[in-house]
């Protein structure tokens, strides 16, 4: 096992090669090529942060059924090239409708439901080598979409 000093902030770090499948060296100041890499998209002479896409699902169906939703979010970050970090979903009561967020090493999907009138908002904003347009055919799929409305922003455009 071997120590290192991170001397900017005071803390040791203890790494493990067995914990890591191979020792990092850590090395105060000097951040690695993965933590130097910032995820910016070039696209078609663009340079920004990523695809924020806005999805409305109207005449949807299943939107207070917390399985049905969970999986949609699971297929969507598989489906967009993503990598899940955690998922978080809470129900409301009395309409049933469920809110709920995938947070992805490359941002964010959301989703808010209202049962009752048929309708969900869906927020995908992703960087790196992702492709957040793949959610939109799982969403329409999942919830037996009547309507969906897509809008994207560029966010972080320099």
């Amino acid at each position: 096992m071997s120590k290192h000093s991170l001397a900017q902030i005071g803390v040791a770090v203890e790494a493990k090669a067995s914990d890591a499948g191979a020792e990092v060296e850590v090395q105060a100041g000097k951040p690695s090529a993965q933590e130097q890499r910032d995820f910016f998209i070039e696209r078609n002479g663009l340079h920004y942060a990523g695809s924020h896409l806005i999805i409305d699902l109207w005449d949807a169906d299943h939107l207070s059924d917390i399985g049905v939703i969970e999986l949609a979010l699971r297929r969507s970050v598989r489906a967009a090239g993503a990598r899940l970090l955690h998922l978080h979903l809470h129900r409301f009561s009395p309409n049933g409708g469920v809110s709920g967020v995938a947070v992805l090493a490359e941002s964010h999907i959301t989703i808010h439901t209202w049962p009752e009138r048929g309708y969900a908002a869906v927020d995908a904003f992703m960087c790196g080598d992702t492709e957040p347009h793949k959610v939109v055919p799982i969403l329409k799929y999942a919830f037996d979409a009547g309507r969906i409305a897509v809008s994207e922003q560029l966010r972080g455009l320099a």
